[in-house]
């Protein structure tokens, strides 16, 4: 019975926390096929299921414009970014002249509001011309990611790291070779784990698109909060609109799933 017992009680448990991390997104889920009266409806009733807000929100918002802003920003950010942020992580581990004061400078810049930001590079982008562009949006949103990626991934270039790399250079490799084809192949699963991680980040952020953007670059949590009228909040529209917008990252990870455990794995055991 207590052999039982011990194999039960774990699943149970994470069944239960399991559960209670899934009823925001059963909740949403639900609301989004029901009309808008059922919606408020509390205790909730399941109701009539149906697209209609789905078709609603393609028909009546211009959903397209802000999925497609959303997704050329988050992923030309995060292509910058990430071989930036790896190139610093790759300094920031090896090079000892100035790297732990510049590390020490990208960690504190973290802890800065990103409100900060956001006069200086509208006064910049309103001089060069590029206000309410997508290009504005890629620039400002690498001013988050690139700090972040690259302090995630010095772990991954720490350690044993070096000792390979040594090797390398024992047979003959450059610094560049070693980086390229050791370091670099080792790391791949940090590196693809920080990549989704980065893409989420800018995928989500608000600030910088509300000050910087217009009416033909808003992306999706902007538009998503003009949902919200004098009038009050169009919640089954904006259930199915939120379920929509976290299509792509739930589309990704099945793919990375295996990378993104490795990656953040190898980083904690660094």
């Amino acid at each position: 019975m207590n052999r039982l017992a011990k194999k039960i009680v774990p699943h149970v448990i994470l069944a239960i926390f399991s559960l209670v991390i899934l009823m925001p997104l059963i909740w949403i889920l639900r609301v989004s096929l029901t009309d808008k009266l059922t919606a408020y409806k509390i205790p909730p009733e399941i109701g009539t299921l149906g697209l209609m807000n789905y078709i609603g929100i393609f028909e009546q918002y211009p959903f397209v414009s802000w999925f497609t802003n959303s997704f050329i920003v988050a992923t030309a950010s995060t292509m910058i970014a990430l071989p930036l942020a790896t190139a610093m992580a790759y300094a920031f581990a090896r090079l000892n002249t100035g790297g732990a004061l510049l590390r020490l400078g990208v960690l504190a810049s973290q802890m800065l509001p990103p409100i900060i930001l956001v006069l200086p590079l509208f006064g910049v982008f309103l001089l060069v011309g590029l206000t309410q562009s997508r290009i504005a949006l890629i620039v400002a949103h690498l001013t988050i990611s690139l700090p972040f990626l690259s302090w995630m991934l010095v772990s991954f270039f720490e350690g044993d790291m070096a000792r390979l790399e040594e090797a390398a250079r024992v047979d003959g490799a450059t610094r560049w070779q070693a980086f390229f084809y050791v370091a670099v192949p080792v790391a791949a699963p940090g590196i693809l784990a920080a990549g989704l991680l980065g893409f989420i980040l800018s995928w989500n952020e608000f600030l910088f698109v509300l000050v910087l953007s217009g009416p033909g670059t808003q992306t999706l949590p902007v538009g998503l909060a003009s949902l919200e009228t004098h009038a009050g909040v169009e919640i089954a529209p904006l259930a199915a609109a939120t379920v929509v917008s976290l299509l792509p990252v739930f589309a990704l990870l099945p793919f990375l799933r295996k990378h993104l455990i490795k990656g953040l794995s190898l980083g904690a055991l660094k």
